[in-house]
Formats: structure tokens, sequence, C-alpha cells
């Protein structure tokens, strides 16, 4: 079958790997319909991470099932399903407490496993004509009947979707409150989708690019462009001096000033100036424990300088950590299905798998227009 792999950094090709098939009775084999580019991706895409040369990467799919394992129950070749990022057993403590991003059975000695990602096990990712997918009966989200024709909205149930709807709860938004959410990448502009379906007074979120600010003000929100300056003195005045009733991180290690020069610990220490007295702050762009492509020399060791004092004095809480997908995706997808959520909105590229590094390269590139990528391995 045909594959998106890594090559080394910067370096993607689409080659012939070996066929994806049934290993475990639990498993479940889909043919992929269509594959997202993340940005988490781009941490592998730039050799920022230790993932192996040969690696099939991509973890936001959805497909048609074409082969089940004798164990599967519930799901039948033919379903159109759509497929947590992570990869959960079901029955592991973390996983039947709804931890499902921090499963202790799926990648032994780690909490946590995912498709096609560095560290996060040894599961071959969804960029890619077909994929296996293990405990086929807890994973597989089965979709509507709708699923064939609105498939650029239901695959972001994969991530992108319930990650941003993640990032509020972590948050603690409630309804009537104010929001800012620093980053307007994919999964900034579904935090932004998801503060306005759970009725957020104002979302503000926080970009240097045009075109992704663009799609925020399209949702409600106002846009902050960072490179203009004073982006802490631009949200207080938003909120009348206090800051937000809460805030979210949806950059990440990555982070940078106004210039595009990396600052690690900018975006962390913003969200403790620009978020009220006794506000919640989600973290749910990825820190990692080392970085060392970093210039920093704490974040080579994953540390920032954090503002802790200030945080502190200001009786602020903090909570972070990958979505629990399967928490929120089936509740989102009747969101979906009913017309109130539309997330395929940010969607700016449908392409065949065979341009998959060119994809790659200007999505990473933060070429203007290239908000988010959706492959097509049957085109």
């Amino acid at each position: 079958m045909k594959a998106l792999v890594y090559e080394g950094p910067k370096k993607v090709a689409v080659v012939e790997v070996a066929d994806a098939e049934i290993e475990q009775p639990t498993d479940v084999l889909i043919e992929v319909s269509s594959t997202n580019i993340c940005g988490s991706d781009l941490h592998m895409y730039e050799g920022r991470t230790s993932v192996e040369k040969g690696k099939v990467l991509g973890h936001e799919t959805l497909g048609k099932v074409v082969e089940v394992g004798h164990a599967v129950y519930s799901i039948r070749v033919g379903d159109m399903v759509c497929l947590p990022f992570n990869i959960g057993c079901g029955f592991c403590a973390n996983c039947e407490r709804g931890f499902t991003g921090f499963c202790l059975t799926a990648n032994p000695g780690t909490a946590g496993a995912a498709y096609g990602f560095a560290g996060m096990g040894p599961y071959s990712g969804g960029q890619a004509e077909y994929l296996r997918v293990p405990f086929g009966d807890f994973n597989c989200l089965k979709l509507p009947e709708d699923a064939k024709k609105r498939q650029n909205d239901y695959v972001m149930l994969s991530d992108v979707f319930p990650t941003g709807w993640h990032a509020t709860r972590l948050a603690g938004l409630k309804p009537g409150d104010s929001i800012v959410i620093y980053g307007a990448g994919p999964v900034g502009l579904m935090a932004a989708l998801s503060a306005q379906l759970q009725g957020a007074a104002k979302v503000i979120v926080v970009d240097s690019k045009q075109d992704r600010l663009k799609l925020a003000e399209g949702m409600g929100a106002i846009g902050i462009d960072q490179s203009e300056g004073d982006v802490v003195g631009r949200i207080l005045e938003e909120t009348d001096g206090k800051g937000a009733s809460c805030g979210c991180e949806a950059v990440g290690y990555q982070c940078s000033d106004r210039h595009g020069h990396e600052v690690p610990n900018l975006t962390m220490n913003n969200l403790v100036k620009t978020v009220a007295a006794t506000g919640g702050i989600g973290v749910v762009g990825v820190f990692l424990p080392q970085d060392p492509g970093a210039k920093d020399a704490l974040a080579k060791e994953g540390a920032i300088a954090f503002d802790l004092g200030a945080m502190w004095f200001k009786g602020q809480r903090i909570a972070t950590g990958q979505a629990n997908v399967k928490a929120y995706n089936r509740k989102l997808c009747a969101l979906i299905e009913s017309g109130r959520a539309k997330p395929s909105q940010i969607v700016s590229h449908e392409l065949p798998l065979q341009q998959a590094a060119e994809a790659y390269q200007n999505f990473d590139e933060r070429v203007p227009g290239w908000t988010k990528v959706v492959l097509k391995p049957r085109a």
C-alpha cells in the first residue's frame, strides 16, 4: 500500500510499504478515505523529535471498515468510522476513568499511545491507504449516514475538534465567561468554535497570521495580531483591565515573539498576565520533556522560565495534557450531524495523498492560506 513516511528533517515521501493487516482478534482494518496533517506532525517533520526514519505518519483518520478480527463485536465491514488519535484499550485504570489519552496498555511502560507519532508506540499512522486499528470496538466511532458526504467535518473528530473543546474544559469555561486563546492554528480555531458553542460572552484569539485570524473572526472571535505588539495591553483593554475569565494555550513549545523568534515561555507567561485572578488556564499546545533542537538552554531540558509567583499571587489554576478524545467525540459528532457545528470551515486544502510532501512543506512554512490540509488516499 502507499503511505507517507518520515525520511529525515523536512523530508517526507509517499512510498510503498507493507500492507496494514489484522494482527490481533480485536483489530479492525480500515480503508482510509480522509486523513489530516496536524500541527503536531510538523514537530516530527522538522526533526524536533525522536521519530524514526520510515515511520508512517498521521493520526487524524476517517475511513471505511474493510475487515474485522473475530473478537470484534460492534463494528461491521462497511461502517464509516473516525478514530481518536490516541489509542486506548478501554479496560486499564486510566481508560476506565475516561483518560484514554493516557492508556496503560497500548504502549507498555508509557501512559499514552497514538498512531504514527514519536514515542507513542509502534503503531503506523493513517496517512496511508489502509490503517490497522487496535481494540477496534473501543476506538472506532461509528459515524452517521451522512459521513461519506461530510467527511471533512467528521474527520475533525479524530483530534482538533475534541482537542479544542478539551482546551476550554481544562480552562474551566462557563457560559457568559470571556476567554483568551493563544494560537489560531487548527486547534486554537476549534477552541474558539467550542467556546462559542458553550456560550462564551467574548472570545479573543491571538496569532500573527492574518488568514488564521480572519477565520477566528468569522467564528465571532476578536482577533489580535501579535505582530502589531502589546498583546497583553490589547487583551486587558478588551476585558476592562481585569483579564479574561479563562484562557487556552494552543501553540506549544515552539511559540514565537512578534519577530518570529522562538520564545518557549512567551504564551504561558502572557496567559498569567491576561487571565483574571482566580481564572483557569488550559494547556493543550505540545510541550516536550526534552527538545534537543531548542536554542534555549532550559527548553532543551523541557523547562521554561515561568512566572509562578505572579500566577500564585493571582490564584490561577493550570490544567494540561492531550485530549482524551473519547470523552468528547460522540457528543461532538452529534453537534456536527445536527448542523450546530461545522469544523470543516477551517479546511483550506483537500489534496490527494501523492501531494502530501508539498502540503507538509507549505503548512510548515505557514504559507498564507494553508490553514488545514485534508489528504484523500483514494483520490
